[in-house]
């Protein structure tokens, strides 16, 4: 027991000297950000998750993959391309056009060979690298993340992916950034080993491997809508919400339906115990 003690203390001395060696990662809190779909009645905004799905298809696809996205969840209800006369979202006239203007690796039954196919409404969104190590070849080392899930991945959520978008800023003065690095206070990290300042008043936030992606009037929308930095950001993150649950609003109106149903059938419950046990005393 006394030698189990001794290892028992010895390891606890090694954690307490390691302590300071694991800094604490800061970062700024996620700005204040809403959309059309908080809350319990929330739903899709159509033209704003079509301007989003043009920012994606212009700037974000470049490099992000959406694997779990395919084409025809764009001509779904709710989706930002559905048509009511589409009652199959394959059939669908606009999401066909939309998977023919890209390009699927396909194999050639007869050669056996990869070769390239336009894209159909069955398709899932295409990879822009072939693999892992492409991508990581042509973004200095970092992997960029697929985006299907990405409002449910990140602790903030869409708050989160917007505060990221629009919170890039000049590094403050005293802090090193690395080559191919850029400055996010809202990105997570630890910043004590580049900053060369007051040791009191390291800067929150961290580094981050992607170039700033959108700046104002990057993107031309379609209805007019001024292409603002911040519009830019608040419409691809909508975009991003909807892919991650593309049934968000038909969950929710099936709820409003079932807590409807709940309470009628409560009532009738209670009406029908009131009349069968009203001549026997309690």
């Amino acid at each position: 027991m006394l030698r189990k003690g001794f290892a028992i203390a010895a390891v606890v001395g090694l954690l307490a000297a390691a302590a300071p060696a694991f800094a604490k990662t800061t970062e700024e809190e996620p700005k204040e950000f809403s959309l059309s779909t908080d809350g319990p009645f929330g739903h899709f905004d159509a033209a704003q998750v079509q301007r989003g799905y043009k920012v994606y298809r212009e700037v974000c696809s470049a490099c992000h993959s959406m694997n779990l996205l395919s084409f025809r969840n764009l001509g779904q209800p709710d989706g930002p391309f559905y048509d009511a006369k589409y009652k199959n979202p394959n059939e669908n006239a606009f999401v066909k056009a939309i998977a023919k203007d890209y390009n699927v690796a396909d194999i050639d039954t007869e050669t056996g060979d990869v070769v390239q196919r336009p894209g159909t409404p069955a398709d899932k969104f295409p990879n822009p690298y072939a693999n892992e190590y492409a991508a990581r070849a042509g973004n200095g080392g970092a992997l960029p993340p697929d985006l299907s899930v990405i409002t449910k991945a990140r602790e903030g959520g869409p708050a989160y992916i917007y505060s990221i978008l629009t919170g890039y800023h000049d590094a403050p003065r005293g802090l090193s950034v690395p080559a191919g690095k850029y400055y996010n206070p809202y990105m997570p990290g630890d910043l004590s080993g580049f900053w060369t300042g007051d040791k009191d008043k390291v800067p929150v936030g961290g580094f981050i491997a992607m170039p700033p992606p959108l700046l104002a009037d990057k993107v031309s929308f379609d209805d007019g809508t001024k292409s603002t930095l911040e519009q830019q950001s608040k419409d691809v993150v909508a975009f991003l919400d909807w892919a991650a649950e593309p049934k968000a609003g038909e969950r929710k109106r099936t709820g409003f339906a079932v807590l409807i149903y709940l309470v009628l059938f409560a009532g009738l419950l209670y009406a029908s115990y009131r009349r069968v046990w009203k001549d026997v005393k309690h």
